[in-house]
């Protein structure tokens, strides 16, 4: 260590320590944002001795315990190293240079105790064993093959129960599945009936076709029936949009009783509803879907892209009736001839030898520990489900959500703000997280370590000014 100067001076410890923000998070890690500000505007030099840890818990008024805490913190983002009797000294930090740390993406984090990689691996080479490369690599009817279809009955078992592979569509995707369902089941102009939090895809899709979204108002339990009927009346909607299950942004699932009431409300005004349900799996506890209280008035979808792999881009649609499913299918073929035959094989391979349930089993693991972490790191701050692959994090007053992502992406992170998902002048003023778009949970550990880090402190300028 060089020889430097020691700041022994209290006015200039004072300086470059700040004053402590009420609600701004542990008072440890506000000391160890001091340390990193002080750092970052110079007040602070590499080499630059600060004051032992009892002259700073006086200067700061706070038990010893609390600065120990401090220089450890400080140390683990390399702020700070330790010399023994000679002191602690600011060390320049090192920057991550990679790439932005992505809490934006919605998708399964990788599997718990499961070798991923190898797995893909083996499967693509037992598809090719087993399958003609002719088959593989040229066109199909759309909505998949007989054995696509039965292994989509398979994986849609635990939701609905026994159905039969005729009633399947496989599809490229949920978000195909959508666009298919708006253009077989409304017209231009039709109304779309939906909670206030939308799947931004779907107001996409809606869009694009010359439908409109209108919420539906709800409470805490989900859509209210009375209001869905009200709604229904007037205007005459031919479909109900419903996530039930750890919604998406919310993580709010739609409890039994509920379900059934709306279930109540569909079949006496005798619309359709749309089941987006891809989190189903991923929920301990997850009520019957409406699929199983009204099969004759529900399209129903589960994708595998947010419980297993998304670049399977395989989804399952299931719709009893069979003219309704002739005309889904009509819609799809239109924009999308078939889902990819390998991608669609594989799928359909790992469902029958049980990968699929084995990567399922792994990745429920993973995210039990991330949303753990997500609590351990965010102190208390999520309003969640404790189980999924995102949390709806409500924000403190003084950050705005859209002040927050804009601050976050200069931090290096990325975050959702609330607006994305609301058609609303005032969205409420709450961020999503998304915990699967890390790989490693070491590093979603220091990317919520750094957001907790920027939650704690007030924006640099009033929030009226971002």
């Amino acid at each position: 260590m060089p020889q430097s100067k020691s700041i022994h001076d209290e006015s200039q410890a004072i300086a470059w320590l700040g004053q402590f923000v009420q609600h701004g998070g542990p008072r440890y890690l506000q000391i160890a944002d001091f340390i990193e500000r002080a750092l970052d505007n110079q007040q602070l030099k590499t080499g630059d001795r600060l004051p032992s840890q009892r002259r700073m818990a006086t200067l700061l008024q706070v038990d010893l315990t609390t600065v120990t805490r401090a220089y450890e913190e400080a140390k683990r983002r390399q702020l700070l190293s330790g010399h023994g009797a000679r002191g602690t000294y600011a060390t320049a930090p090192k920057r991550d240079l990679g790439q932005m740390l992505d809490l934006s993406m919605n998708i399964p984090p990788p599997p718990a105790n499961v070798d991923l990689a190898e797995l893909l691996k083996q499967g693509l080479a037992q598809v090719q064993r087993n399958a003609d490369d002719d088959l593989l690599i040229n066109y199909h009817l759309g909505g998949g093959s007989l054995d696509d279809r039965a292994a989509g009955a398979a994986w849609l078992r635990p939701m609905l129960g026994t159905v039969t592979p005729e009633q399947i569509t496989v599809c490229p995707g949920a978000q195909a599945a959508l666009a298919a369902v708006l253009m077989a089941f409304t017209k231009h102009g039709d109304v779309i009936l939906a909670e206030p939090a939308i799947y931004p895809g779907l107001r996409m899709v809606a869009e694009q076709c010359g439908r409109r979204i209108i919420a539906v108002e709800i409470d805490d339990q989900g859509m209210r029936p009375d209001a869905l009927e009200h709604a229904l009346q007037r205007h005459a909607s031919p479909l109900v949009y419903l996530n039930p299950t750890l919604q998406n942004p919310t993580t709010h699932t739609m409890p039994a009783a509920r379900r059934c009431e709306i279930a109540a409300v569909i079949a006496r005004a005798r619309t359709c509803v749309v089941e987006d349900d891809p989190y189903w799996l991923l929920s301990n506890d997850a009520p019957a879907p409406l699929a199983t209280l009204i099969p004759d008035r529900v399209c129903y979808i589960s994708t595998l892209s947010k419980c297993l792999v998304p670049g399977l881009r395989t989804a399952y649609v299931w719709i009893s009736d069979q003219h309704a499913q002739e005309k889904f299918m009509a819609a799809l073929r239109s924009f999308n001839l078939m889902t990819p035959p390998l991608t669609s094989a594989l799928a359909a391979q790992w469902i029958r030898n049980g990968t699929a349930s084995t990567l399922l089993t792994g990745i429920r693991e993973e995210a039990r520990q991330r949303q753990r972490l997500a609590v351990d790191l965010l102190a208390g701050r999520t309003a969640h489900s404790d189980q999924g692959i995102h949390i709806w994090l409500p924000l403190p007053g003084y950050w705005t959500a859209s002040a927050l992502v804009s601050a976050a992406r200069k931090d290096g992170l990325a975050i959702t703000s609330s607006d994305i998902f609301f058609d609303l002048k005032k969205p409420p003023n709450i961020v999503r997280i998304a915990l699967g778009g890390i790989r490693q949970r070491e590093r979603l550990a220091a990317a919520l370590r750094r957001l907790s880090h920027l939650l704690a402190r007030r924006p640099e300028r009033p929030i009226d000014d971002i």
